[in-house]
């Protein structure tokens, strides 16, 4: 219980140290995208299961399809990110 509470603690000062000006073990565009991300699968799933009776072959195909784009733009953002901070900056290569 104590481990518990220590970990909800941390993570608690984690998250106000995301939004403040101190260094935080989470990034706070990766959390931010990530609960949007979320919250637009919660729709597409909520949209899935409320409609599933009446959806025609193509319109499964079309949220099928919108699933796959989304997945694949956040799949496709999170790369780039890695990319861009594991190349060297400019100024470095310049001064060399």
């Amino acid at each position: 219980m104590k481990n518990l509470k220590n970990g909800l603690n941390w993570f608690k000062d984690e998250i106000l140290n995301m939004y403040s000006s101190k260094s935080s073990f989470f990034s706070k565009k990766r959390v931010e995208s990530g609960v949007a991300f979320l919250i637009g699968q919660w729709g597409m799933v909520f949209f899935l299961l409320e409609k599933h009776s009446s959806m025609t072959t193509s319109d499964l195909a079309i949220w099928a399809g919108i699933e796959f784009a989304v997945s694949g733009y956040m799949l496709n953002k999170i790369q780039k990110e890695k990319k861009s901070a594991e190349a060297p900056s400019e100024d470095i290569i310049s001064e060399n």
